[in-house]
């Protein structure tokens, strides 16, 4: 597995991530804990050394989740825990509907506090704040990270789908080493200023869902149902209409594969992989031939000629539908 150093932080991790989250929420009933403590363990045997859950995903399951299948393999391993949501009301029940904010410095180190017991370590390597608290100045936010980071219980702190002066007021106060943002060949925005700054700022990006949420796998169509505990059963992007509308996109992944003797997904990846160094894709699974198909990306090299034609074709292709309910939208981007 190749390694990468996230921006200029000198946080080395594995090329790919490995995204927790859909073991435990999200993505349908959560699964057996074993297989997927089994499925963790088989990554790091792999090669992946890039581990990301947050308190909020069950609530607090997947960082125990997490906790258990890593302990013994701590000090081979990155992991990255995020803050900012109130955990006192559970989100499973509040479907389609924002989940409230929480980054007071008193609440930031509650949480730091709590993911430590649950994820069985002494210091969170990554501490994300999960979406930006518009009631509290994200320079408190820095400032009660940068303390975590004196006392020795956070390693490097990062922000999560926040706004490009957001991240450099922060970034003035505790140097960021990285921001978690959506980023895949059917979400787009980070070229649109967030790249940018992040490159003059020396921040890397850490792309979530860099497998469009499972639609750049090729492996669903319009035809797709979702469980009405699947968030994707609520995003627009998912709806029959949109699903057929954008399989231009998988299509052109599919065209590309099959040149490179490789898979759609392995492609969306080497696709992300190949834009900046300093990218660190975190693609989700909780199945182990999946897991085995994303490493696989790593060794995909795609030519000058081959992103010049996946830019040309996809240039063509005007995605259908928001990524997010307005609600959720209105989290992001602050």
């Amino acid at each position: 597995m190749q390694k990468r150093i996230v921006g200029k932080s000198g946080l080395e991790v594995s090329a790919l991530g490995l995204g927790c989250m859909g073991m435990s929420f999200s993505y349908g009933p959560p699964k057996d804990e074993q297989e997927m403590i089994s499925l963790i363990r088989t990554a790091v045997e792999r090669g992946i050394t890039f581990f990301d859950t947050a308190e909020i995903y069950g609530p607090f399951t997947n960082e125990e989740l997490v906790g258990e299948a890593l302990a013994p393999l701590r000090d081979q391993v990155v992991i990255a825990t995020k803050f900012g949501f109130n955990t006192s009301v559970d989100p499973r029940g509040m479907k389609g509907v924002a989940p409230t904010l929480n980054s007071r410095p008193e609440h930031i180190r509650q949480v730091a506090e709590a993911s430590l017991k649950r994820l069985k370590t002494d210091v969170i390597d990554l501490f994300y704040q999960h979406r930006v608290d518009p009631n509290v100045p994200i320079e408190e936010v820095a400032g009660a990270v940068k303390e975590l980071i004196r006392e020795g219980k956070v390693k490097y702190f990062g922000l999560s789908e926040a706004g490009l002066q957001t991240i450099r007021r922060a970034h003035a106060v505790q140097p960021v080493a990285a921001v978690q943002n959506e980023y895949s060949l059917w979400f787009r925005r980070p070229e649109e200023g967030l790249l940018q700054t992040l490159e003059e700022l020396g921040i890397g990006l850490v792309a979530y869902s860099p497998l469009g949420k499972g639609f750049l796998t090729g492996t669903m169509d319009e035809n797709a149902t979702f469980d009405s505990s699947d968030f994707r059963s609520t995003l627009p992007r998912f709806t029959p209409e949109a699903l057929k509308a954008n399989q231009a996109l998988v299509d052109l992944l599919d065209r590309i594969a099959a040149q490179k003797k490789a898979t759609p997904a392995q492609i969306a990846l080497a696709w992300l992989l190949a834009q900046k160094p300093w990218i660190v894709p975190i693609p989700g699974t909780t199945k182990l031939d999946r897991l085995d198909e994303n490493i696989g990306a790593v060794t995909v090299e795609l030519t000058t000629g081959d992103l010049h034609e996946i830019e040309q074709a996809g240039a063509q292709i005007k995605v259908q539908g928001n990524r997010y309910p307005d609600t959720l939208e209105e989290l992001t981007g602050r």
